[in-house]
């Protein structure tokens, strides 16, 4: 083994293990390792960066912009309204809804295919009787299946056929990936809706019932001589942190604020809106004097209003209204509603959500935008302790208060996803023909291999652009800079693997110790590890890393490379064994209640059915 086998080796384990361990982000993981190469020599300086301008990573970030304007249409909508029946029973509804994630992502990002079907989801499985993740998981995992169904269904899928193109083969078709992906997700939407789903524990659902929120809603006034009286609302925040409680409105003069700014100076009879638990709460509130009115739990016809509140709609404007802090609605005369426009909605925050590790102190909450965290939902434990300063993880479900227009923007700019069904849009006539005709133009185009596939989605991102499908400003916002940056930065570190021998090498230790020299077993192998390092790692990147060992392997086996490169491919999908392997396992992990080890009970049998479909299928199609 030389140094720079050694090195690179080094590096690959590395960030290997900095990738399962989660502390850091993919993209910074990745970064260190091309930095790192770079500055060992493994990679040349003036390459270092020529992973960003690879066809591969050009055409994701196309397919997430196309995907975009598909959802902004209304397309997906409609679809699923077209699609989804009315009434059905449990087998039935969970194979209809499973089936059209595959379909969706089979050619849109399978992560955006599966954000727009999750209230639909949840809706689903309150008319089954059954609890959300039930219904959420099945459909995660047959989203993941339709990603291998055609060249643009998931990264690893453009990764392979890049390394195929490199090797000087050229790159893959649109549906050379068909037979094989195809006979996967038919089998594997097969077993999940007939038995899968009855391998999902029954988690309690989440929904905003579950959080409790009436039973700590309460009011307390504030009295001449308390030491509230004078004092800025912050000050009482500050206090109140040590009870786990949070203000959720203040009523000054009949009038409620349903998030008052920080800096206002609170006065004798103003009311404030407290959500706590009662038992830490009443030390606090003695010790500043404050009056406990009564607890004011909400009628059962405003579950999705208001959780409280004073409702004097004919009072005048309050003298000396302090301006709120800049900000989207921070500026809305401090959050003054009436009653009706508040609402209480649960969000999901989406793996790349840019809130991910800030907590509501960061964000601002009350202050930038009007809105009252009331509590957080992770892997089925249900808190309100601590929300102000609690970083936000992948899968949190929050449960947010205030108005319609202003939950709905902040979940736009800061990726997360209404958990609550959605009504259907209504874009501006004719979009989503309009989308929907660009999309398929880009993938005949790109069939018909008249045009490369950057080159065809890249047109087609134009088009959307200049037909007002999508604005110019969404379009930076609607891509996933975060997996752009982890395909830049890996590539070139993977092409160091092939450059210093490092794969010929793992490929050598494979043959010897496992497959005995045996192609078909070494095919195995390939498969079967990919499988494994994508539950822990980001799919890309594992594509990316096995990628040049497949090759090697095939070489030195002197078989036909493009058996081994489709195993990789589908390996790299298929991540059912924990909720880290890939994006959509990691969006239900909240909403569904799950734990880290729920997964495997329906994701194993699903892997163990995958290997048992691909490797006769690859035989088939791509003979050794």
């Amino acid at each position: 083994m030389t140094l720079d086998q050694l090195t690179i080796i080094a590096v690959l384990v590395a960030a290997m293990g900095m990738f399962i361990w989660g502390k850091w982000r993919h993209d910074m993981v990745a970064a260190g390792a091309l930095l790192a190469c770079v500055f060992t020599g493994l990679v040349p300086g003036a390459e270092a960066f020529s992973g960003f301008g690879h066809p591969a990573v050009i055409t994701v970030v196309c397919v997430l912009v196309l995907s975009h304007g598909l959802q902004v249409s209304g397309a997906v909508d409609e679809l699923a309204r077209r699609v989804l029946p009315s009434s059905a029973g449990r087998t039935r509804s969970i194979a209809s809804l499973t089936g059209l994630g595959a379909v969706l992502s089979g050619f849109m990002n399978n992560v955006g295919a599966m954000a727009l079907l999750m209230p639909v989801a949840v809706k689903v499985s309150g008319k089954l009787g059954l609890t959300p993740g039930k219904v959420l998981m099945p459909l995660a995992f047959g989203s993941i299946l339709g990603g291998t169904i055609t060249l643009i269904g998931t990264p690893p899928n453009l990764i392979v056929s890049g390394f195929r193109a490199e090797a000087g083969l050229g790159g893959f078709g649109m549906f050379d990936f068909t037979p094989v992906g195809l006979a996967v997700t038919v089998a594997g939407l097969t077993f999940i809706s007939l038995v899968g789903w009855r391998l999902v524990p029954g988690r309690r659902q989440s929904d905003t019932d579950d959080f409790d929120t009436a039973v700590y809603t309460t009011e307390v006034r504030i009295t001449e001589d308390s030491k509230a009286a004078g004092k800025q609302l912050r000050d009482v925040e500050r206090s109140l942190d040590e009870a786990d409680a949070v203000i959720v409105g203040l009523v000054r003069s009949g009038f409620r604020l349903s998030a008052p700014y920080p800096g206002r100076i609170l006065r004798n009879g103003d009311i404030l809106v407290i959500q706590a638990e009662p038992k830490s709460l009443a030390s606090v509130l003695s010790g500043l004097g404050l009056k406990l009115e009564e607890n004011v739990p909400p009628p059962p016809s405003q579950k999705q209003e208001s959780a409280q509140g004073a409702q004097d709609d004919h009072s005048s404007d309050e003298p000396n209204r302090e301006k709120g802090a800049s900000g989207k609605k921070g500026e809305q005369e401090e959050g003054k509603t009436k009653p009706s426009e508040i609402i209480v909605q649960e969000l999901v925050a989406m793996p790349s959500a840019i809130l991910i590790g800030r907590s509501a102190r960061d964000l601002e909450l009350r202050t930038r935008f009007g809105i009252n965290l009331l509590a957080i939902s992770r892997q089925g434990h249900r808190s309100i302790k601590r929300l102000r300063s609690t970083p936000i993880q992948a899968g949190d479900v929050l449960l947010l208060q205030g108005a319609p227009e202003v939950l709905s923007g902040f979940a736009s700019e800061f990726g997360c996803v209404p958990l609550a069904p959605r009504d259907v849009r209504v874009p501006a006539k004719g979009q989503a023909v309009k989308a929907s005709l660009i999309m398929i133009s880009a993938v005949s185009a790109t069939a018909l291999g008249g045009v490369p596939v950057a080159v065809a989605f890249a047109a087609g991102v134009l088009a959307m652009m200049a037909l007002r499908v999508v604005s110019p400003r969404s379009v930076y916002q609607a891509v996933d800079w975060p997996v752009i940056v982890l395909l830049g930065a890996m590539l070139p570190v993977a092409g160091a693997m092939a450059s210093t021998g490092a794969a010929d090498l793992i490929a050598r230790f494979l043959l010897d110790t496992v497959a005995q020299g045996h192609a078909v077993l070494g095919l195995a192998v390939i498969l079967v590890a990919t499988m494994l390092i994508t539950d822990f790692m980001n799919n890309a990147a594992t594509a990316a890393v096995m990628c040049p060992i497949a090759l090697s392997t095939a070489s030195q086996l002197g078989v036909n490379p493009d058996s081994f490169l489709m195993a990789v491919a589908i390996g790299a999908s298929c991540a059912f064994l924990t909720p880290i392997g890939h994006q959509n396992n990691t969006l239900i992990l909240g909403p569904g209640g799950f734990h880290f080890g729920d997964y495997w009970r329906m994701g194993l049998p699903t892997d163990i059915l995958v290997v048992a479909v691909t490797l006769p299928m690859l035989l088939w199609v791509w003979p050794l």
